[in-house]
């Protein structure tokens, strides 16, 4: 229904103050559904792409560091296991012992396809079942473990810096994690569904990987330690900035 899919979109536009100067169609007629609106593409060198690491998506850089004793931290007081977020495999996680992390939350008003932090080949892909919970820094504040009990969407890239793991964790109201390589990751029950690529899938920094269809988080995995000496906790950051 075209005016009440237009309703809604002028209604998020207002309330979250998107700024419609970016995205590639500035039209809000030209979007056949809320979500196409909400996943809208952004116009051409809109996120220039920096050097060495780069972020994933627009959003909040909430936590970052290294990944110690197998832990990361989600927020003040609160840490998560490096094994249970990837789903639960010792020997993968071993991989990211002594490595970092980075941490990217979306909000509603953010562009929320996600890219490539650095140039990798896919090896596998897992998809963990989990809650729903909310992932916004209140939440995060307060929800032991949050992203490693969320639903969620494990990546394994081999990149020339060793392995690297982009995990796209669900959230409430996300009505779906896409990937360009496999669509829409239709939600399943049970235990982790593991698929590995014999025929490689290599997508360069900077190059779309996925999507939310709502707002969520991003959380990366290297093998090597890094310094974030230009970021504090919380900082905003767009896509294409160096980490």
């Amino acid at each position: 229904l075209p005016w009440l899919k237009n309703a809604l979109i002028k209604a998020f536009i207002k309330r979250f103050n998107v700024d419609m100067r970016e995205a590639l169609s500035e039209d809000i007629n030209t979007y056949p559904s809320f979500n196409e609106f909400f996943t809208r593409p952004l116009k051409d060198n809109a996120r220039p792409i920096g050097k060495g690491i780069v972020s994933p998506a627009d959003g909040t850089l909430s936590q970052f560091g290294g990944i110690r004793a197998g832990q990361l931290v989600q927020a003040k007081g609160y840490t998560f296991s490096a094994q249970t977020l990837l789903g639960g495999d010792a020997s993968l996680a071993e991989a990211f012992l002594g490595g970092s992390f980075a941490t990217v939350y979306l909000s509603p008003k953010d562009y929320h396809r996600v890219h490539m932090p650095m140039t990798g080949t896919l090896r596998e892909m897992i998809y963990v079942p989990g809650r729903l919970f909310s992932v916004n820094q209140a939440t995060a504040n307060y929800v032991p473990g949050l992203f490693a009990r969320n639903e969620r969407l494990v990546c394994i890239f081999d990149t020339e810096r060793g392995p690297m793991a982009v995990v796209l964790v669900g959230a409430m109201i996300v009505a779906a994690i896409e990937t360009v390589w496999a669509g829409q990751i239709t939600p399943l029950a049970g235990t982790p569904q593991r698929t590995r690529f014999d025929q490689p899938i290599t997508l360069e920094k900077g190059a779309e990987m996925g999507r939310f269809k709502l707002g969520s988080t991003v959380v990366m995995c290297f093998a090597e330690p890094l310094a974030f000496d230009d970021w504090a906790a919380n900082s905003k950051i767009r896509m294409g900035q160096a980490l």
